[in-house]
C-alpha cells in the first residue's frame, strides 16, 4: 500500500467525520418538503370575464405558471411545485421559514403598470349616509386642505310641535299613537330645508394624446371625497384612485393616478442593490415598448407638467401599480434614464428584494382572483404533513430493513470485502447528508419523497460500483494472477467502468434537472450528487482499503475471508464452465 493511498484514506474519513460533527454542532438538518413536513398550497383561479371568455388559453396559463415559478425561485423557496390543473394554477410551497411573504408575492398576479401621480389623497374618503347630507362648514382656515373635522353631518331637525302643518302630525316618543289613520296632505321635503354645499366628485374620463397620456383633472372639486377604485376598475386608459397599503394590508394613503402608457412588458429585468441605502434598479427594454415610453413619462414628471404635476419635492411622481395597489410612488429626478431607473425609498433589504421581484415578474398574461379574498374561488391553505410524516416513518423503517438485508447479502457474498463496501456506502452517505443539510439551511433546499427516491436509486448505483470491482477481482484471480496483484490491477479496469456508469447517471440527472420542475428536480439533484460522491468514495476509500487488505498475509493465504475462491478453485470452476 503506497503512502499516497494511506493519506487519501485518512483524509476522506477525517473529512467525512469532521463535516458531520460540524453539521451536528451547527444544528443543520435536511429541510423536509411539503409532502413530508407541510407548507402552503395556493390555488389560483383566473378572473371570469364573460365579455372575453375565449382569451384565456392553455398557452397563457403555461406562461403564467412559468412566471410564478420564477417568482418563487427568486424568493429562494425550497422546491416550489407550480403546476397547471385544468384551468387552475396550483402552487405548493414546502417548509419555508416565511410563508406569508411568499403568499404575498404569489398573490400579486395582475399586470404591472406605471402611472403618473396626479395628487395624493387621504387614506379614506368621506362617505354619505342615507339619512344625512355632508356639507362643508366655513371656517377661518377654509383655504387650507379640508380634513375630516371640516365635514359635519347636518341632520334634518324635527319640529317640536305636534302639528307642523294642517293635517300633518309629528310622532315623538311622548306621543300616544292612536289607531286612527293620519291623512297626509303634503309631505315634508327634507331637501327643501337643507342646502347641499358639496357633492362627491367623479373622476372624469381621460382624453388621451398620441402617447397614451392625459392632463390631470383640475376641476373635480373636493378630491378628499374621491372613491377608491377596485382592481377591476384599474383600466390602462383611465384616471383611477388606488391605495397604498402597509404590511398589515391597511390603507395608508391613496393616489389619484393618470392613465398608464407603460406596463411590465416594457421591463427587461430588475434587481435590488445596496449603495448608501437599499435601492431597486429597473431595466427597460429598448424602443417604443420600453425605455422610450418610460422617458416620455419621466420627462413629464421631471418638468411637473399637467400630465404629472410637481409634488412637494419639486418633481412629479410615478406610481408602480400591481393588482390595484400602489407598490411605490417615487419622485422622478431626471428627464431621461437611458433604459435604467434607480428606485430609492429607505427600503430594508427584504423590501428591496420584494419590489425587485414584483418588477421582474409582475406581468402575467392572465389575471387571477385574489387568494386572500374570502369570496374568491382562489384559495390558500396550510397543508398538514401528518400523512407525510407517517409515510416518512414507514419509509425509514423500510429503508433500515432494506439496508440490513443488503448488508447481509454483501457480507454473505464477499465477506470482508462486503464490509468494506458498506463502509464506503456509509462515507458517501455521510457526505451527502452533510451537503443536503447545508443546502437546506442556506438555500432552502427541501427534501421531498421524490428526493428520497433519488437517494434510494443512488444507493443501488453505489453498491453496483463495488460489485463491479469485486467481480473484476474474481476474474483476475481465476486467470491465475495472485490475489495481492489482482487487488490493485482489477481496480484500474473496474474504475473505468464505474466512472462511465456514474458519468452516464450524472448526465441524465443534469438533463432531467434542466428540463423538469418541482419535485422531479429534487430526484435529479439527489441522483447527481450521489453519483459524484460515489466516485469520490470509491477512489479515495474503497481502493486504499482493498490495498490495506492486501498487506495481510493471513488474508492472502485464505481468500475465502474476502469472499474469493483460491486460485485452484477459480481455475477448476473456469475449466468446468468451458
Amino acid at each position: 500500500m503506497s503512502r499516497r493511498s494511506l493519506v487519501s484514506l485518512i483524509l476522506i474519513v477525517a473529512i467525512a467525520g469532521g463535516l458531520l460533527a460540524a453539521s451536528l454542532v451547527a444544528g443543520n438538518s435536511p429541510l423536509l418538503g411539503l409532502d413530508l413536513k407541510g407548507g402552503v398550497e395556493v390555488v389560483l383561479v383566473p378572473v371570469d370575464d364573460p365579455e372575453r371568455p375565449e382569451e384565456i388559453t392553455s398557452g397563457d396559463l403555461d406562461t403564467a405558471v412559468n412566471i410564478i415559478r420564477d417568482r418563487i425561485d427568486g424568493l429562494g423557496v425550497a422546491e416550489p411545485d407550480v403546476t397547471r390543473q385544468g384551468g387552475r394554477v396550483v402552487v405548493q410551497l414546502p417548509g419555508i421559514s416565511d410563508q406569508q411573504r411568499a403568499i404575498d408575492i404569489v398573490g400579486q398576479t395582475a399586470e404591472l403598470r406605471f402611472r403618473p401621480v396626479c395628487s395624493e389623497l387621504a387614506a379614506e374618503p368621506i362617505t354619505i349616509a342615507p339619512e344625512a347630507v355632508e356639507i362643508f362648514e366655513d371656517t377661518e382656515d377654509a383655504d387650507d386642505t379640508p380634513d375630516e373635522d371640516t365635514f359635519v353631518e347636518d341632520e334634518v331637525t324635527e319640529p317640536e310641535d305636534e302639528a307642523t302643518e294642517e293635517g300633518v302630525t309629528e310622532v315623538t316618543e311622548d306621543t300616544e299613537v292612536t289607531e286612527e289613520p293620519v291623512e297626509v296632505t303634503e309631505p315634508v321635503d327634507p331637501a327643501a330645508e337643507v342646502e347641499i354645499v358639496s357633492e362627491v366628485p367623479v373622476v372624469p374620463i381621460a382624453e388621451l394624446d398620441e402617447r397614451g397620456l392625459a392632463p390631470c383633472p383640475t376641476d373635480i372639486g373636493n378630491e378628499f371625497g374621491l372613491p377608491t377604485s377596485t382592481s377591476a376598475e384599474d383600466q390602462l386608459d383611465s384616471f383611477v384612485v388606488l391605495p397604498e397599503r402597509n404590511d398589515d394590508g391597511q390603507v395608508t394613503r391613496r393616489y389619484l393616478l393618470g392613465p398608464s402608457n407603460l406596463t411590465g412588458a416594457g421591463l427587461s429585468g430588475a434587481d435590488s442593490a445596496f449603495t448608501n441605502e437599499y435601492v431597486v434598479i429597473a431595466n427597460f427594454r429598448g424602443g417604443d415598448e420600453g425605455s422610450n415610453k418610460f422617458d416620455e413619462l419621466a420627462a413629464e414628471c421631471f418638468s411637473g407638467t399637467a400630465v404629472c404635476p410637481a409634488s412637494l419635492g419639486g418633481q412629479g411622481r410615478v406610481a408602480v401599480v400591481v393588482d390595484g395597489t400602489v407598490e411605490v410612488a417615487p419622485s422622478v429626478n431626471a428627464a431621461s434614464f437611458d433604459g435604467e431607473a434607480v428606485i430609492s425609498g429607505n427600503y430594508s433589504g427584504d423590501e428591496a428584494d420584494d419590489l425587485a421581484l414584483v418588477l421582474r415578474y409582475g406581468a402575467l398574461p392572465v389575471e387571477f382572483q385574489d387568494p386572500t379574498d374570502p369570496q374568491s374561488d382562489s384559495t390558500s391553505r396550510g397543508v398538514s404533513a401528518t400523512i407525510g410524516s407517517d409515510s416518512l416513518r414507514a419509509g425509514v423503517i423500510a429503508g433500515i430493513v432494506g439496508l440490513a438485508l443488503v448488508f447481509l447479502y454483501m457480507v454473505g457474498m464477499y465477506r470482508l470485502l462486503g464490509v468494506i463496501a458498506m463502509l464506503s456506502l456509509g462515507v458517501s452517505a455521510t457526505l451527502l447528508w452533510v451537503i443536503v443539510a447545508w443546502l437546506g439551511e442556506t438555500q432552502d433546499l427541501a427534501l421531498t419523497l421524490a428526493g428520497v427516491t433519488g437517494l434510494i436509486v443512488a444507493i443501488g448505483v453505489s453498491l453496483d460500483s463495488n460489485v463491479v470491482y469485486f467481480e473484476h477481482l474474481k476474474e483476475d484471480v481465476a486467470t491465475g494472477r495472485s490475489l495481492r496483484s489482482s487487488l490493485e490491477q482489477s481496480f484500474r479496469a473496474a474504475f473505468i467502468t464505474i466512472f462511465r456508469a456514474n458519468f452516464a447517471s450524472l448526465i441524465a440527472a443534469v438533463i432531467l434537472y434542466w428540463l423538469s420542475a418541482g419535485s422531479v428536480r429534487g430526484f435529479a439533484l439527489m441522483l447527481g450528487l450521489a453519483s459524484v460522491l460515489d466516485l469520490v468514495a470509491t477512489y479515495f476509500f474503497l481502493r486504499p482499503c482493498a490495498q490495506l487488505l492486501a498487506r495481510s498475509s493471513s488474508l492472502m493465504a485464505n481468500p475465502h475471508r474476502l469472499g474469493l475462491p483460491t486460485p485452484e478453485e477459480a481455475m477448476a470452476e473456469q475449466a468446468s464452465q468451458s
